[in-house]
């Protein structure tokens, strides 16, 4: 399971106001909890008003890679901000995303040349969130064969049906299932991610709501999330489900993850 911390987004308020104040040592103790508690990527959001999300996105990127070497998603519906972070990223960072809107799709593949980033893909197209499983493969066909074009390898395609919440669509969590499931036959050597917490955008303890459609998910063929790695009861959950559906071989990323202290520890009950 490849984890992505997804902290750092200037929609949360915290994180606005240090970006704001371009308080380093905030952002980097974050970037560096996530790193941590076992982020593979870090996804970076500015967050910000478009005309000062490049230069946000820009400090953001030299900001964490001062301090740790973990590749950086960067992650904007401003082009503008993407190529500014590509400018002065270290090593090649991810992008997120491309979807099947024409006009920033080519835009985001023009500045991803050259550059050997992953890309996520969304099932997303001019018209929005597609209700019906195959009309979001239907986009996703057409991306990746857009993307393969363009020399990028599937393996570096990290490709998100695109989750929405349960409280709106009680099918929601049905269609992402079942859009998992097909592009992971169609498309085996390609990642396959998602936000996990859109799932209980609405409802109440939102995190039993989250575990349940990890498990589900990662049965289907998720390898991958968007997450708060800091979330112990998840990461414990997503860990747990790799090794029992036979993911993990041998067990060793569970077992490495119990030695790093990064499962939660329910305590046994007291002997009497």
């Amino acid at each position: 399971m490849i984890l992505i911390g997804e902290k750092i987004n200037g929609t949360r308020k915290p994180v606005a106001r240090a970006i704001e104040a371009r308080d380093r040592d905030w952002i980097q103790k974050l970037a560096l909890r996530q790193v941590e508690a076992g982020a593979q990527f870090l996804d970076l959001n500015a967050g910000t008003a478009p005309d000062r999300e490049p230069a946000d996105m820009r400090w953001l990127v030299e900001t964490v890679q001062a301090v740790t070497n973990v590749p950086l998603f960067l992650d904007s519906p401003n082009p503008e901000a993407i190529a500014e972070g590509l400018s002065v990223a270290a090593r090649p960072p991810g992008i997120n995303s491309v979807s099947g809107e024409k006009r920033r799709m080519e835009r985001i593949l023009s500045m991803a040349r050259g550059h050997s980033t992953s890309l996520v893909v969304l099932a997303l197209g001019d018209s929005g969130i597609p209700r019906t499983v195959e009309d979001r493969l239907r986009i996703v066909r057409h991306l990746v064969a857009r993307i393969r074009e363009e020399g990028v390898p599937d393996e570096r395609l990290f490709i998100d049906p695109l989750v929405t919440a349960l409280a709106m669509d009680t099918e929601s969590g049905r269609t992402a299932f079942e859009c998992i499931r097909q592009i992971r036959a169609e498309f085996p050597m390609a990642h396959i991610t998602a936000g996990l917490s859109n799932i209980s955008f609405g409802l109440p303890a939102r995190s039993v709501v989250n575990q349940a459609f990890a498990v589900l998910a990662i049965a289907s063929g998720m390898d991958s999330a968007i997450l708060d790695p800091e979330d112990r009861a998840l990461t414990s959950i997503l860990f747990a489900a790799e090794a029992v559906l036979g993911k993990d071989s041998h067990c060793l990323r569970y077992t490495r993850a119990y030695r790093a202290a990064r499962l939660s520890r329910v305590p046994e009950s007291s002997r009497p």
